[in-house]
Parts: C-alpha cells; structure tokens; sequence
C-alpha cells in the first residue's frame, strides 16, 4: 500500500497571510517531532480542519481513547491554512446529492451541513476564538452574461424538494450587496459564514490537545504499513494504532487506489493591504462570502481589518496527483487573479494585491466529498473530495470519520456521504494532457464571454468536459465525456 504524500513547509514555501498572522500571535509552543515508537488507539494522519475535528469527535464519544495526530508541517499549515475562510453548506450540491444519495437523505445532509456553520460559530464563542467568524451568508453571482441562471437547476431542485436555502435577488440588490454593478444576477444563501481559517485550526488544535489528543507536528508521514495493526512511520519514529484516519485533503491523492478519482488543482488567491474607507465607499464591508458562475470560479470576501481576499481556482494540474513544490509558493498567477479583482471592481483599480499564495484543492468527479475505507480495511479509513468546500462540510467529516473509526452503526456511518467515491479517470499521461487541453479551452471561453463574445463551438464543447465543480452542475455526463476524451488522446 503506497504512502500518501503530506503536507509540509517545503524548503522555499510561502505561508498564507492568515498561517502568518495565526503562527505571529504566539502563545502555542510547537508540539514535538514525533520520536521512537509509539502505541495509540487511533492515529489520524493530517493537522487540518478534518483530521482535527475528527479528533474532538472521537474524544466526545470516548473520553479516555488515546489518540494521536500526525502533522507534517504545523497543524493549519495545509489547505487549512490557505483557503478563502468560506464556511459553507452543500446546498450548493444538491442535486448531484440527491442523485448519489436520494432526495431525503440529501436534504437531511443539507441541513446537517447548515448546522455545521453554526456549530463553527458556536466553538468560537466557546473557546474565546478570535476567528473573525461573521455569519453573513453567501452571494452566487453572474458577472457576464453567459453565467446567468446558471444556478437555477440547484436553487429550483432545493424548492421542489421542500428546502428553502436560496432567495432569488433582483439585479440592482445583488450589485448593492456585492458593491459593484458588475454583478449583474444572482442568489442568496443564508447559511454560509466567513472565518479566519488559520485562526480556526490553530483553536481545534488547542482545543484537542486540552482534551488529551497527543499532536506531532513536522512529522511527516513517510509510510503507510498496511499490517495488522496498520502502522505509520515517519522520518523519527512509527505509531502503531487500531484505527488510522487519513485526513490529508488533496494529498490522499498520493495513494494509488484513489489517484484515479481524484483532480488535483491549484487555486490561487491575493490579499490586499487594508482599505476600509475604500470599502465604506462601495457599501462592502460585511462578512459576505462571494463567487462567481465561470468554471475557473472567482471567490473573494473582506475581512475584518478591511482586507479583500480575491482567489481563483483553476491553477497548476497535478500530474498523477503528486503535489509538488510549486504548490506551495507565491502565486505565479497574481497578476491574473489581481486583474479580475479591478475588473469586478473598477473603482479599485488602484488597490494593489501585496500578498499572494497558493494551495491544492482536491476535487471528486461528482463534486462531494467521500469518507471511505482503503482498500475495504476497517482500520484504515480516510475522508477527500471537499472540492473546493471543505471548512464547514470537514466538520460533518468529523463526525463520518469518528463513528466510522469506532464502528459505529448511526446516522454518520451510514450516511450517503460514507461512500466509495464515484467515476475513474484514465491512467497517466492522457488525464494530465486531456485536462491541459480542456482547461485552456475554458479560460478561452469564458475570456471570450467577458468580453461579451460567444466562444467559437469547437471551445464550447471542449470546456463541457471537464468534471470539477465548485458548485452543482447536476450531470455526471461531463465525467463521461472527459474519461472518453482522455481515453481517446491515449490511443
């Protein structure tokens, strides 16, 4: 059974804004290097939102399990650490939900994913975290033509359903509330919240270690041992444990049996210097999160020292899921992901992105995550595929994953989420060169489209192929389609 490859401060690597601004508060010693042997009943593999959550739930049901964490940078130093602070439901999901799991089951998910970004609201006003956490829900635009509706499958299959997650704005309020009038449509999710995220996994992992979890950070994990029991070893030492969680984000990607079910992107994100009085101006100054309709989607939110934080996914591809170096420095597309920042908001053509970043997202080929276990082993399980939306749905991971580890039979073991991820893409180099081809064909398109143009057929249909989403497109014929093209270019 092959090793997954970790997260890590790479020699070189560029720490997020919000990973500097957590780590300079001090306040935290650094947990020890993982040294010698060491026995546990369950070892979870990762630092981040999952695997700490995963912790805190196992301590809730078992208070005296001995469990361990293992980091290979600093917890929070993974995707973490670097996202855009969105903490958002899977409403955004629904359909292609209900397709995997049916109708019921989905909204009951959907719910449980709702209450989750209120649970992360309420750990913070528990445990005194000063995450920024603003509770001011989620805006999904249209900012050129051709995004328009583009949500109304899912806002219109919620309502057949009996949910009431979406209001439909008219486009002088979407502009208002987005404070430009390059919004030009769009819907309303209340549930969603913004955070801190660094400042957040830096308090899971305060909370978990004053609950008795043993954290190892800088220990990377260098070999999965698939004996029985399963043993993790890293430069330092070894754990041997019952149960081993795999909570590593995009880096499962690493492991053989899932390399073919998982897309590997970068996304990119700026920050600017504080500009309050700018944002005063233009009315935008809650904690609303906001995104876009293209493919290569555009999130961006203020913070609470008036910051815009403007990333953009769609970067550098993996090749056979291996993320190298380049994922972990400044962003080589700054400039880029700056430029579509002044031209949602031409009044800020002057504010410049000082700060840049980068950092793997992991997408499944339906777009939900999968909390599964490898090779069908019941001691060692894993969760991936957040797609994109993992700081709220990882806290409903941690409740998958912790039954799952204990053998429970309830309503999280046995969810539509506790699944073996769906679709397989075609072995190395034809899913490395189809997914080239097709993301160049996208950025064509919706270049074209923001000029006001229509992109010529043969982009048009190129672009349908790709299978990533950050939001529900409700079909898995795009998986299909890109799975034979790539097939096709490897003939």
């Amino acid at each position: 059974m092959g090793a997954g490859e970790e997260a890590g401060a790479e020699k070189g690597s560029v720490r997020s804004l919000w990973l500097e601004e957590a780590l300079a508060g001090g306040g935290q010693e650094s947990a020890p290097r993982l040294e010698g042997e060491v026995r546990a009943d369950v070892c979870i593999v990762g630092g981040g939102f999952t695997g700490l959550w995963t912790a805190l739930r196992l301590k809730e049901h078992e208070p005296t399990l001995d469990v361990v964490v293992l980091e290979a940078d600093v917890c929070g130093g993974g995707a973490s650490g670097r996202n855009g602070g969105f903490v958002m439901s899977l409403w955004s999901k629904f359909s292609t939900l209900a397709k995997i799991c049916g109708r019921e089951e989905a909204l009951r998910l959907a719910h449980a994913s709702a209450e989750a970004v209120e649970e992360i609201g309420a750990f913070c006003r528990e445990h005194a975290v000063d995450a920024g956490y603003r509770h001011d829900g989620w805006l999904w635009t249209a900012t050129s033509p051709a995004q328009l509706e583009a949500w109304e499958k899912t806002v219109q299959a919620v309502e057949d359903a009996g949910g009431h997650a979406f209001e439909r704005l008219d486009p002088a309020e979407v502009a208002r509330r987005s404070g430009s009038e390059t919004h030009i449509g769009g819907v309303f999710e209340a549930s969603a919240a913004s955070v801190h995220p660094a400042h957040l996994a830096r308090a899971l992992r305060r909370a978990a270690l004053e609950r008795g979890v043993r954290i190892f950070e800088r220990s990377r994990m260098t070999r999965l041992l698939p004996s029985r029991p399963p043993r993790v070893t890293t430069s330092g030492g070894a754990v041997t444990a019952d149960v081993v969680v795999l909570a590593l984000n995009a880096w499962v990607a690493g492991f053989a049996e899932l390399r073919r079910k998982l897309v590997v992107v970068a996304s990119d994100v700026v920050a600017t210097d504080p500009v309050g009085d700018r944002l005063e101006e233009i009315g935008w100054l809650n904690g609303l999160c906001i995104s876009d309709s293209r493919r290569l989607v555009n999130y961006y939110r203020t913070t609470i020292d008036g910051r815009i934080v403007f990333g953009k996914g769609g970067g550098t591809l993996a090749f056979a899921g291996r993320i190298g170096e380049s994922f972990h420095r400044r962003s080589p597309r700054a400039g880029e992901v700056a430029a579509h920042l002044h031209r949602l908001y031409p009044m800020l053509a002057d504010v410049r992105a000082t700060r840049s970043w980068r950092g793997p997202i992991d997408y499944s080929l339906d777009g939900l995550p999968f909390f599964t276990r490898l090779g069908g082993r019941p001691d060692i399980i894993l969760g991936a595929g957040y797609s994109g939306n993992g700081v709220g749905p990882s806290n409903l991971g941690g409740r998958i994953l912790a039954s799952l580890a204990l053998g429970r039979q309830d309503e999280w073991s046995t969810c539509g989420l506790a699944r073996t991820p769906s679709g397989k893409l075609p072995p190395e180099p034809a899913r490395f060169l189809g997914g080239l081809v097709v993301r160049a064909a996208i950025a064509r398109k919706e270049r074209r489209e923001d000029e006001g143009g229509e992109p010529d057929p043969l982009t048009k249909a190129v672009a349908k192929l790709d299978p990533t989403s950050f939001v529900d497109r409700g079909s898995g014929a795009a998986v299909a389609s890109t799975v034979d093209m790539a097939h096709g270019m490897s003939r």
